[in-house]
């Protein structure tokens, strides 16, 4: 009986997704994805499929990370705001119900939207290669997904989650650059600030998934990764999405509604 909550509220999710046009916003913006990398395989001079791989790969995944954050962000805060949710929960439904199966429905809207993302390229790259970018993207879409609704729970605010969901991007992304930098061997002036630095982002590495290594267009460029890189990406998507879902249920228990 539990699971059949869950799996209806699965459904209700997908459904709203459709209603909301979710699934023809974000084929309007891989057309435009595509638009610009075909407009940018035409100017490059040398490698021009190549140029168009790249940039179509690139954008279509930061595309689809900020198309479906956002979507999350919004389906949520409009919940809360039009009492929707008090509704829901008055059907004798648990509040871990509610979670499971809004998370479900918007990891199914993840993997629709990594094949998406992947389909055009099967004309461009190597189909192992294509099929191991779009799973990975799926993967990193599923840690994007409990980020956000673990946000939206926290914040109930779209500005604040919105930017709290950037920022831990931002920074996954980026995290091992900063990592290099600060272990350069460049002369510093304050040796013992520099290493408490060094310190502290090597602290977060440790926390913080490495979502560099997810859905890389070289991938596609230049040759496959591999399963077991795939698989690695699959180990952290499903430590820090457990964490995120508990997280989730924890702060929305203690929550008055």
């Amino acid at each position: 009986m539990n699971h059949q909550r869950i799996l209806t509220l699965a459904r209700f999710t997908l459904l709203e997704a459709w209603r909301t046009r979710l699934p023809v916003l974000f084929t309007i913006t891989l057309a435009l994805v595509y638009g610009a990398a075909y407009f940018f395989r035409e100017l490059a001079i040398t490698e021009s499929t190549r140029v168009q791989i790249v940039f179509s790969a690139a954008a279509s995944r930061l595309a689809a990370v900020f198309v479906l954050s956002l979507y999350i962000l919004t389906c949520v805060v409009r919940e809360f705001n039009d009492k929707g949710l008090e509704l829901t929960l008055s059907f004798d439904l648990r509040r871990s119900h509610y979670v499971a199966g809004r998370l479900l429905g918007f990891l199914l809207i993840a993997a629709v939207m990594a094949a998406m993302a992947g389909a055009p390229q099967w004309l461009l790259s190597p189909h192992a290669a294509v099929l191991q970018w779009s799973v990975c993207l799926g993967l990193e879409l599923c840690i994007v997904a409990a980020l956000s609704l673990f946000c939206v729970m926290t914040f109930t605010h779209l500005m604040p989650a919105a930017s709290f969901v950037a920022g831990f991007y931002l920074l996954a992304r980026s995290l091992t650059a900063i990592q290099l930098m600060s272990n350069s061997p460049l002369a510093v002036e304050n040796p013992l600030s520099h290493q408490f630095m060094t310190w502290m982002i090597d602290g977060l590495s440790l926390v913080l998934p490495a979502l560099d290594r997810f859905t890389q267009s070289v991938w596609l460029a230049d040759a496959a990764a591999g399963w077991p890189a795939v698989g690695s990406c699959a180990t952290q998507v499903l430590l820090y999405s457990s964490l995120l879902v508990a997280a989730s249920m924890f702060d929305f228990y203690r929550r008055n509604i």
